[in-house]
């Protein structure tokens, strides 16, 4: 594989970008409005905003996208950054772009002032949790939640 390049998504990205972000959504099973998605679009872009994204590149191809998002905490004066979205395209996995990618995610939300970096991940995604574990601590919380 050639060299990855991670940059923030701009403007000129959208087109790159949304087969990776559809791709994700069928990767869970999802589908969303269209509104949500033209939101989600605009919100990356958007610099008051605290949601971000970038993408991998590979010879002038996006191959990976990761979506993050800077929050309080009542458990520090620093924000935190959740890591809401990553998607690897097929053909890339167990390349090291994940690892790129949240990498990049790492070192942008350091840079912000961010104190952490926090995500969760369906339990059946076992090629994910294998990484996931090499490059992060897993404190064995368990998420519970209802749509209101």
């Amino acid at each position: 594989m050639s060299q990855i390049d991670i940059r923030p998504v701009t403007a000129d990205d959208h087109a790159a970008w949304l087969p990776l972000w559809q791709a994700y959504l069928r990767f869970y099973n999802t589908e969303l409005p269209d509104a949500v998605t033209q939101s989600t679009g605009q919100r990356i872009l958007a610099t008051n905003e605290p949601t971000h994204a970038a993408l991998a590149w590979a010879d002038g191809k996006a191959v990976g996208m990761v979506h993050f998002i800077y929050h309080r905490s009542n458990w520090s004066i620093e924000n935190s950054c959740y890591l809401q979205d990553l998607l690897v395209v097929p053909e890339t996995r167990g390349t090291g772009v994940g690892r790129q990618l949240i990498e990049f995610v790492y070192t942008t939300a350091k840079a912000d002032g961010c104190c952490k970096v926090h995500w969760l991940t369906h339990e059946t995604n076992a090629t994910a949790i294998q990484l996931y574990e090499r490059i992060a601590e897993r404190p064995g919380f368990i998420q519970f939640r209802k749509a209101i």
